[in-house]
């Protein structure tokens, strides 16, 4: 997390839904940036078998799509009430090195394997105060992926820090007060709050 970062994304409000962006963020991922499909993972809210058929659509087999709970591919309402809907995000798998070694490793795994890359909010419902969903006479489309993971990802960095996006300012603070990154952690950190700040 950082203090600012930027958020790029796509929106449709009204026209198309969840096919359509399905196949956009597959056709970006893939085809424009380049990604390799087997290292992509997709979550999907739990009972969203729209999404499900979607993405199996584009090639992603049913073993790289996982089921999940509110809590992670739910968004919204903003605040009490409001548009909210389910999503789906799109996962990078660094590979097995870097991850915990459990069976259950996977996306929404906090060892550092997998990284979210981008979020497909279907804005598709209207949460009343009640608690109520109801449908939206016209659901839309939000989503957001960081660039400053997209750069990690293209860049072969695991770090945001090790990007050419924050790499410099981390070196430029280093020689201001005779430090060398990679010397200490706590140094480390240091260096790190000054890029993030100083950016």
């Amino acid at each position: 997390h950082h203090t600012f970062f930027e958020m790029l994304g796509n929106f449709s409000v009204g026209d198309y839904f969840k096919e359509g962006a399905i196949e956009c963020a597959w056709e970006f991922v893939t085809r424009r940036l380049g990604l390799s499909e087997e290292r992509l993972w997709v979550t999907i809210y739990k009972e969203d078998d729209t999404a499900f058929q979607h993405w199996l659509g584009t090639g992603v087999p049913a073993c790289r799509i996982s089921r999940w709970g509110e809590d992670e591919n739910f968004w919204g309402p903003a605040g009490v009430e409001g548009p909210c809907g389910p999503c789906s995000e799109i996962h990078y798998d660094y590979g097995i090195e870097y991850g915990c070694g459990k069976d259950t490793c996977g996306p929404n795994c906090v060892c550092g394997r997998f990284v979210e890359l981008w979020n497909l909010v279907f804005m598709q419902f209207d949460r009343d105060e009640g608690g109520h969903l109801v449908p939206l006479p016209a659901p839309s489309i939000d989503t957001g992926m960081g660039l400053e993971r997209i750069a990690s990802i293209l860049q072969g960095k695991t770090s945001n820090y090790e990007t050419d996006l924050l790499r410099s300012l981390i070196d430029q603070a280093a020689e201001h007060f005779g430090v060398e990154y990679g010397g200490s952690q706590s140094t480390d950190v240091s260096l790190r709050i000054i890029a993030d700040h100083a950016r």
